[in-house]
């Protein structure tokens, strides 16, 4: 497909599904890091909701509330078991209620790309499900990993099984636990992991079944470079994401991992980067900013793992652009709770700028420099 330009009048096929993307109000909390998991963590966001809603976040990302082999949750097992690393059902319950009273969405973290199996079955894999709820045999993982289930509709998430999106009796019982998540337990937005796993239609078929008010998706894969270093033009990365939301039929969102790649290189004194060929800022947002979900760090890229982390000198420079420009920005647990209440306060005085100056996903941006040492733009009208 190629250049994206949005409107107010965007056709978004279910409303109250794109209501919130429509509004272009929305601002982000990663709520959550590597390590939360060791924290008691359900007990100590509790305590910090009246500050979230103060500080003007829309929508707090949780992490994945089920049942898990690994501690941090992204290696799900017993979907429907709410009592994880993070803290009991009750607490987190709790704490779903208490955001809502505050006007902060919750949003869960949706682990469907691999499952991990409780019992041996084909090839002496772990790929039946036995002894708990979604009970699924061999059929439902991938031929690619070990099952009797069809090949993978994406890439490989390598070491465990992943399941195969193409059978029915897979959809209609995920749609169901999506339903669940959203009805019973009361979470109203949703992130879908590693959605290079599996087919973006399958993502639309859940948005639609279970209608939760905000999605967005991590769609992550390298950006260009020419040998180590980052190429200017990152216009086929970009296509590459505006592909992915192009197949949920534009119902998700998606992580501007573009914009992230770009920003971080410019912040050491290559601003030049912040424009690209056609005059408009060079990651997602600058061609489909009501999907483009800016940030610049996250619990992969930053915190203790690190695998790609935004330079630490310059983390206000990053906020500082992510939060005047278009695009749907959200704000890393560490920076804003763990770095010091100058940094918590610096953050939050921009959300309130974005918010007076009535900046939202689709604000109008005039680049004026994009130098090396010098970036300036006009956003909206004012």
């Amino acid at each position: 497909m190629g250049y994206r330009c949005d409107s107010m009048n965007e056709n978004v096929q279910q409303t109250d599904i794109g209501a919130a993307i429509r509004s272009g109000k929305e601002i982000l909390l990663q709520a959550f890091n590597w390590e939360s998991h060791k924290y008691d963590w359900w007990r100590n966001l509790d305590g910090k909701v009246p500050d979230i809603a103060k500080s003007g976040f829309t929508s707090a990302w949780l992490p994945p509330a089920s049942q898990s082999f690994s501690s941090e949750g992204y290696l799900p097992q017993n979907l429907y078991s709410l009592n994880s690393a993070y803290g009991s059902e009750n607490l987190l319950k709790a704490l779903l209620q208490k955001l809502k009273q505050h006007e902060v969405r919750p949003m869960a973290d949706i682990v469907i790309n691999h499952r991990v199996g409780t019992t041996r079955g084909h090839g002496g894999m772990y790929n039946r499900y036995d002894g708990i709820p979604l009970s699924w045999d061999e059929h439902a993982v991938t031929s690619c990993t070990g099952g009797l289930g069809n090949r993978s509709t994406g890439d490989n998430f390598h070491g465990v099984p992943n399941i195969d999106h193409t059978q029915q009796f897979v959809q209609e019982d995920l749609t169901k636990w999506l339903q669940w998540l959203r009805n019973s337990v009361g979470f109203q937005d949703f992130r879908f992991d590693f959605v290079r796993g599996y087919s973006p239609k399958y993502v639309k078929q859940y948005i639609e079944g279970a209608r939760p008010i905000f999605s967005v998706g991590e769609y992550w894969d390298s950006c260009n470079y020419d040998g180590s270093r980052l190429a200017y033009n990152q216009d086929s990365h970009r296509q590459r994401i505006i592909n992915w939301i192009d197949g949920t039929g534009q119902l998700s969102t998606a992580f501007d991992f573009t914009t992230k790649g770009i920003l971080q290189e410019a912040v050491k004194g290559e601003f030049w980067r912040l424009r690209d060929a056609q005059g408009n800022p060079p990651g997602l947002m600058g061609w489909w900013p009501s999907r483009a979900v800016t940030f610049i760090d996250n619990h992969d890229t930053g915190s203790t793992q690190a695998h790609w982390p935004f330079p630490a000198h310059h983390i206000l420079e990053g906020y500082a652009y992510i939060l005047t420009h278009p695009g749907i920005p959200t704000v890393f647990y560490d920076h804003i709770y763990d770095w010091g209440t100058s940094i918590h306060d610096q953050i939050v005085k921009l959300i309130h700028i974005r918010k007076q100056q009535d900046v939202q996903s689709r604000s109008s941006i005039r680049i004026l420099e994009a130098q090396p040492n010098l970036y300036s733009a006009i956003i909206g009208r004012r």
